[in-house]
C-alpha cells in the first residue's frame, strides 16, 4: 500500500464528477458527503470491487481483518494538494499514520496521491486519497452540542472513562522515540461508537511531528502552520507565538487534553467564553491561562476534576506533565468516582 502517483486524468475527471474511485487496486463508489474542511473533504465510500474481483477482497490488504467492513462501507478523505510543501505534509502523514495500531487511533487502511489536472490559476497538482473505517455514530463534539442544549451532562464516570480513552490513544503515539504528537485534540476529532453498554472513542484528524527532529523547524513559521492545522479553542501557548528556541513537544497535546476534558465536562473549550467578550482575546485567554469555569455554586462535577484539568493547562511547557502522568492520575479518580 505505497504512495503511487498516477497521470490518470479520467481518475481525476470521474473523482470530481461524483463516480467510482480507485485506490490502488480497489473500486469505491461515493455515496454522500460527510464533511469537510480547509481543503480536505471527507466522503462515504462502497467498495464495489473491481473487474475481476467481488466486493469485499479489499479487506484482504488490510493488516487487521477486524477493519473490515460489514457492509462494504468506509470513510474516504479526499486532500487537495497544491504545492509541494503540502505534498510532503501528506506524505508525512501517511507515513507516521501507517506507523500506529492502537484501538483507540483511527487507523488508515489505504492510500493514493494521484496527479491531478491544475487549473488555469495552475492550483492543485496532487490530491490524495486515505481510506479509513467509518463511524457514523457521532464525534464527541456532536454529542457534547446536544446535551448542552438539553442542559444534561455525562456523569463523573463517564467522562472519566471517555478521557482514559483518549490518555490510551495518544500514550501509543508519544510511546515512540521520539515521540509524536497529534498538535490537533479536540472533541471534533473524536469519534465515538456506541455498542451496546460500550462507548469507544477513537483519535481522528492526524497532524502529527517528531517532538525531537521538528521542533525547531516548527518555531520558524510555526505560528501559520500551526493556524492551518490547530483549532485555536484547544491550541497550546507554545503554539500560538513560536519564537526562534520555541520548547515544543508532544506536550502541546497535553493542554489540548486538558481542554477536551473541560468540553467533555462543559460542552466548550475553557477559554470560548473570550470570544463572547467585548474586546476579549482568544489567544491572550490562552497564552495566560485564563480558564474559566461555569457560575453557580453547585457545578455538577467535583473540584478534583477541575483541579485535573487546570494541572493540565500550565502555560510553561516544562512544568506540564507528560501523558503517564495524566494516565496514573486519571486511574486514581476513576477508582475513586466509579460506582
Amino acid at each position: 500500500m505505497g504512495c503511487s502517483f498516477s497521470g490518470l486524468n479520467a481518475l481525476y475527471d470521474a473523482v470530481n464528477g461524483g463516480g467510482d474511485i480507485w485506490i490502488n487496486e480497489n473500486r469505491y463508489r461515493i455515496l454522500r458527503q460527510l464533511g469537510e474542511g480547509g481543503f480536505a473533504y471527507v466522503f462515504l465510500v462502497k467498495d464495489i470491487g473491481t473487474d475481476s474481483t467481488s466486493t469485499g477482497v479489499v479487506g484482504k490488504k488490510f493488516k487487521d481483518p477486524s477493519h473490515v467492513s460489514a457492509d462494504g462501507t468506509y470513510a474516504m478523505k479526499k486532500v487537495l494538494i497544491q504545492n509541494n510543501e503540502q505534498l510532503e505534509m501528506v506524505r508525512e502523514e501517511i507515513r507516521v499514520s501507517s506507523l500506529f495500531s492502537h484501538p483507540n487511533l483511527l487507523p488508515l487502511l489505504d492510500h493514493a496521491i494521484i496527479a491531478a489536472k491544475a487549473t488555469q490559476e495552475g492550483s492543485c497538482n496532487h490530491e490524495a486519497y486515505l481510506l479509513f473505517p467509518v463511524h457514523l455514530d457521532c464525534t464527541l463534539l456532536d454529542n457534547a452540542k446536544v446535551m448542552k442544549a438539553k442542559k444534561e451532562f455525562f456523569s463523573t464516570s463517564d467522562v472519566l472513562q471517555i478521557f482514559r480513552q483518549l490518555c490510551a490513544g495518544l500514550k501509543h503515539m508519544h510511546s515512540f522515540e521520539p515521540p509524536y504528537a497529534h498538535n490537533d485534540v479536540k472533541p471534533g476529532n473524536v469519534l465515538i461508537t456506541h455498542k451496546r453498554t460500550t462507548t469507544t472513542c477513537h483519535i481522528d484528524g492526524f497532524w502529527k511531528f517528531s517532538a525531537s527532529k521538528e521542533a525547531n523547524s516548527l518555531s520558524f513559521g510555526g505560528t501559520t502552520i500551526a493556524a492551518e492545522h490547530c483549532s485555536a479553542p484547544f491550541r497550546a501557548p507554545e503554539l500560538w507565538d513560536c519564537p526562534s528556541h520555541a520548547d515544543i513537544d508532544e506536550r502541546a497535546d497535553i493542554w489540548s487534553l486538558g481542554c477536551s476534558l473541560y468540553a467533555i465536562m462543559y460542552g466548550v473549550s475553557p477559554f470560548e467564553y473570550a470570544l463572547g467578550e467585548s474586546g476579549g482575546s482568544l489567544q491572550l485567554a490562552i497564552v495566560n491561562a485564563q480558564e474559566k469555569w461555569p457560575a453557580g455554586h453547585n457545578p455538577p462535577y467535583p473540584e478534583q476534576l477541575h483541579q485535573f484539568v487546570t494541572w493540565m493547562l500550565q502555560p510553561q511547557v516544562t512544568l506540564r506533565p507528560r501523558i503517564d502522568d495524566i494516565i496514573f492520575h486519571v486511574d486514581k479518580l476513576i477508582s475513586k468516582f466509579s460506582s
